[in-house]
């Protein structure tokens, strides 16, 4: 399966202390690059989240946001812990005996104090499993948006195949007449220009030139990349370096084939394929 580096994932979690969020999305890179933006209660699981997603993916600039709220009961919210306000009391009073000129607490500040309303902390050891599975869960999410863009990148750059074959089909009857036509003129104007030479002065420059002009190797080689590139679509993974390497080659057999061309259908040919390799490479800048 073809993978595109475009994708975007995200599920909420209601768990006992409060909701759990996981965002994942990405953008194209040449590397697998990570970048995580999660609260400090799950810090801590970042290197196994790390692990998790570097197993499945291979290129790719992939943000991952945790994100948990905690949940306050309405119990919570109207009980006062009785033994944290006499702990802040005998505070307060060990701290103005040793500095009497300190002012007392107010009542925000005394309502502001870490577990007044009773015990918030968070049960770290029953949150992160939680995290670490909702992560699983939307990482195929993520990895399944991930296929259904690269398959229809796949599609595109199959069509493009395809436009490039007929191109090449249709040219290739035509190239033997084309370049005879052009050695018979060739060679009335050799013989206009040098006059007294003989016949075989005359085959013999036409010849070395008939070489020169020939395109059988680069159609030839156009097809064998066509064959690889539907072989490494067809094959799936991450190939999106190796799709990007041939559509070089295929650039380069194009560009051999302008430069050798003596005919409008060949230069028009050569044109047309350069453009369809160009718009194969946009569409494989996004595959994974």
């Amino acid at each position: 399966m073809i993978y595109s580096m475009t994708g975007y994932a995200a599920k909420t979690l209601d768990h006992d202390h409060g909701v759990l969020n996981i965002e994942l999305k990405s953008v194209n890179s040449r590397y697998l690059d990570f970048q995580f933006r999660i609260g400090e209660d799950l810090r801590a699981a970042e290197p196994t989240l790390r692990e998790m997603f570097s197993a499945r993916l291979t290129r790719g600039k992939i943000e991952c946001r945790v994100s948990f709220s905690a949940r306050a009961t309405r119990q919570q919210a109207q009980q006062l812990s009785a033994e944290m306000l006499q702990q802040l009391k005998d505070y307060e009073t060990q701290i103005r005996e040793a500095f009497p000129q300190a002012s007392p607490l107010s009542v925000s500040d005394v309502l502001r104090w870490p577990g007044l309303f009773g015990d918030d902390t968070i049960d770290l050891e029953s949150l992160t499993p939680a995290c670490l599975k909702l992560a699983k869960e939307v990482l195929d999410d993520f990895c399944a948006s991930r296929a259904r863009e690269g398959e229809k990148l796949a599609a595109v750059i199959l069509e493009r195949v395809a436009a490039m074959r007929n191109l090449v089909r249709d040219v290739e009857p035509k190239i033997p007449l084309a370049q005879a036509a052009f050695q018979d003129k060739l060679k009335q104007r050799l013989v206009d220009a040098i006059g007294s030479a003989d016949d075989d002065r005359i085959r013999q420059e036409v010849a070395v030139f008939a070489v020169r002009i020939d395109v059988a190797e680069e159609l030839a080689r156009l097809s064998t990349h066509l064959d690889e590139v539907e072989r490494v679509l067809k094959a799936g993974g991450a190939s999106g370096k190796r799709l990007d390497f041939l559509m070089q080659e295929l650039n380069r057999e194009a560009n051999t084939l302008g430069s050798k061309s003596v005919v409008t259908e060949v230069s028009q040919t050569a044109m047309d394929l350069k453009l369809l390799i160009e718009q194969m490479r946009e569409q494989i800048q996004n595959l994974e």
